[in-house]
């Protein structure tokens, strides 16, 4: 390990030389306090910018230790550290002036969900705090300006560090409410299934979000209210008592007028999965956090699933217990979406009647009666959501605008009037009993075995070169094929695509030998993951690019949407 003091003579030595030669900077060098490391210097200054890192001890950076000490804590700290570094680098950000990227300082840009990333780690072990950013290395034209380069990493980059990476200089106040939060929603989450519940919306919560592309909370919406009969209090270990809506396990119908906040509650239980920053206004929207939303996806492949639980005796004799097709309908999509979230351990599902086929969530009595049984190849939704509950413990969210059907199967509904739900379960049941119920199949279903297993794909074998382009947050790409995520609606961050790219690239080179089932992959996966960390998938010395972690549940939908595997 070089000194600071190297660092900068050896600035000095390249200035005005061709960009190519600040390659050699690449190292490791002591500034007291902290070490920086020049992993990667990009090709010229239009390129992407160059990976750095800083290392500050856990002796020097000073967090206490119970705020590290389990890993809800750990990853609330290492995301708090992320926005303060974030922050503090903007006032600097194009401060160093030239060509390109010239003078670009940035991080992990953090939205409204707290998520464990590459960007910010913290040993718990001792403590040591890791922070990987970029940096765009000034140039004119094509020639190295070092001087504007050495005011980034000796001037502003110790500005940053010294005010948002030692506990002695942050908001101790505020840190503490962060770690207390997320010890909070810890508390609910563990809660739910000793209560019976697969969600809790605490009374007070701002549901509405600004609009389709702010994530922020929407000024002078409707704080959400608890039905009487639904209301629950949790004591929590530092906000204390809470009332809120405990939405029991079992099947959930949500109905109501249109604008009336039906979908706006069941996309704040789909983002329930993850924890929120203070002030999001879904602090305590905390639901089973292997819930899976479920919509049909025209076009998306399927292969080698069991999905004869729902179709069958198809005219073509085509087998529904091995299905395989590249360009898959809704009703045949919704239902792989079902078969492989219970694959992936979902303990819930979430559907909205505005994104799902309506052949597969329903076929009403008349359409039954027109249509005989055996000349339909689907057996809906309606008739397996009760079958999957007793059988597998899952239960179902479903919102609904036009049809009653579900009225009849229902353990609880509740109508959204004016964003403030209403419990109308006895009513919906009472009115149902004038109208003919669904006739329900007797007839016993096998569930399936899970035993896929796939090998290296043609694009991995004998390849020298495999390159993975993240497409925003929607989307992927490995050499010339897109993975298309779009329709996996709970990605919040472009950085979990990057990391669902990697570790499909990882799994396709390492894990995947045509005997491990899908389920084993993905558990050796994780098992990776939790010894070395996120950045084992990335396969080399560095963190070339920052990854936010996935759940267990969207790498399987990484997984079943690669075309060639």
């Amino acid at each position: 390990m070089k000194s600071s003091s190297n660092l900068k003579s050896l600035l000095k030595n390249i200035d005005h030389k061709g960009y190519p030669a600040y390659k050699s900077t690449q190292g490791e060098y002591d500034f007291q306090s902290y070490i920086l490391s020049i992993n990667h210097v990009q090709g010229d200054p239009f390129a992407s910018p160059s990976k750095l890192s800083i290392r500050v001890s856990g002796k020097t950076a000073g967090f206490p230790k119970s705020y590290f000490n389990t890993s809800f804590k750990r990853i609330a700290l290492q995301d708090h550290l992320t926005r303060l570094f974030g922050k503090t680098l903007e006032k600097f950000n194009f401060k160093a002036k030239g060509s390109g990227k010239s003078g670009l300082i940035s991080i992990s840009h953090c939205g409204q969900e707290v998520l464990e990333r590459t960007a910010c780690i913290i040993n718990p072990a001792n403590g040591d705090v890791t922070v990987h950013f970029e940096v765009g290395f000034p140039a004119n034209g094509r020639s190295i300006n070092s001087r504007e380069l050495e005011k980034i990493l000796f001037t502003f980059l110790p500005d940053c560090i010294q005010s948002s990476l030692f506990y002695k200089n942050i908001n101790q106040k505020t840190l503490e409410q962060t770690i207390y939060l997320s010890e909070d929603q810890h508390y609910i989450r563990e809660q739910l299934p000793m209560l019976g519940l697969t969600a809790f919306v605490a009374n007070g919560s701002i549901l509405p979000r600004q609009s389709g592309v702010s994530q922020k909370p929407l000024r002078d919406a409707v704080p959400f209210v608890s039905p009487d009969t639904y209301e629950i209090t949790l004591n929590l270990p530092h906000k204390g008592p809470i009332t809120g809506m405990g939405i029991p396990k079992g099947i959930t119908l949500i109905v109501g007028g249109g604008y009336h906040g039906k979908s706006t509650l069941l996309k704040a239980l789909e983002l329930g999965v993850y924890n929120h920053i203070a002030g999001d206004g879904r602090e305590y929207v905390i639901t089973d956090d292997s819930a899976m939303k479920i919509r049909a996806e025209d076009g998306r492949s399927i292969k080698k699933t069991d999905i004869s639980m729902f179709i069958n005796h198809l005219p073509n004799k085509k087998d529904t217990s091995s299905f395989c097709t590249e360009d898959a309908s809704g009703s045949t999509s919704q239902a792989a979406n079902v078969i492989e979230a219970i694959e992936a351990g979902t303990s819930l599902f979430l559907i909205d009647e505005d994104t799902s086929a309506t052949n597969f969530m329903i076929r009403d009595e008349l359409m039954q009666r027109v249509v005989h049984r055996e000349n339909e190849p689907i057996t809906p939704f309606i008739e397996r959501v009760g079958i999957l509950y007793e059988k597998l413990g899952i239960s179902s969210i479903i919102v609904a605008g036009s049809s009653g059907s579900y009225f009849h199967i229902a353990d609880h509904i509740l109508q959204m009037d004016q964003y403030i739900p209403k419990d109308i379960t006895a009513f919906a049941k009472k009115e149902a009993q004038a109208f003919p119920s669904v006739m329900i199949s007797e007839v016993s279903i096998d569930i399936p075995s899970f035993c896929r297993s796939f090998s290296c794909s043609k694009e991995f074998k004998g390849s020298r070169r495999i390159k993975m382009k993240t497409l925003g947050k929607d989307a992927f790409s490995i050499n010339r094929e897109t993975v298309d995520l779009r329709y996996v609606e709970q990605l919040i961050d472009s950085e979990q695509t990057a990391a669902l790219g990697y570790s499909l690239m990882f799994c396709e080179l390492h894990l995947m030998d045509g005997k491990k089932t899908i389920r084993e992959v993905v558990d050796q996966l994780f098992k990776i993951i939790s010894f070395k960390g996120l950045s084992a998938v990335l396969d080399c010395q560095y963190v070339k690019s920052n990854l936010a972690m996935p759940r267990k549940q969207e790498v399987f939908c990484c997984l079943n949407r690669y075309r060639y595997l």
